[in-house]
């Protein structure tokens, strides 16, 4: 299809936009147990569907490149220098493909570490099952 003679062009995304598919990818991240917004009463409800992929996740958009920062729970006892690289590496497919702008900073600030059983047990899900058990 042949594009249109349009002298100017410009395609922008809100920072917004930026941040939600961050987070999105850093869900499908192994070891990541929740994104943080700095509170731990709010930690990680990323498997609800009014979760805010959003959380914990600042953006700087510029016309081609991206910088982010980011907070997390990690699973304790992985690996998080593997889970930092993999971040990386998928946020910048994910922003390449999606918005053809490049990541070029991405900061990982890991806040807690916690079991799985932990991180339920402070989670809605978490705190259901545990009372579900002991009924």
């Amino acid at each position: 299809m042949d594009q249109p003679n349009v002298q100017k062009r410009k395609l922008t995304f809100e920072d917004s936009v930026i941040k939600k598919i961050a987070g999105n990818v850093s869900g499908d991240i192994d070891g990541i147990l929740s994104m943080n917004g700095g509170f731990m009463s709010n930690i990680a409800d990323r498997f609800r569907s009014d979760t805010d992929p959003t959380k914990g996740i600042d953006a700087e958009v510029g016309q081609k490149q991206v910088a982010l920062d980011m907070e997390a729970t990690l699973e304790y006892g992985a690996d998080a220098q593997v889970i930092f690289d993999q971040l990386c590496d998928h946020i910048y497919q994910a922003l390449k493909q999606m918005t053809g702008l490049e990541l070029i900073e991405l900061n990982l600030n890991v806040t807690d570490i916690m079991t799985k059983r932990e991180w339920a047990n402070q989670t809605n899900e978490g705190k259901k099952e545990t009372k579900d058990r002991v009924s």
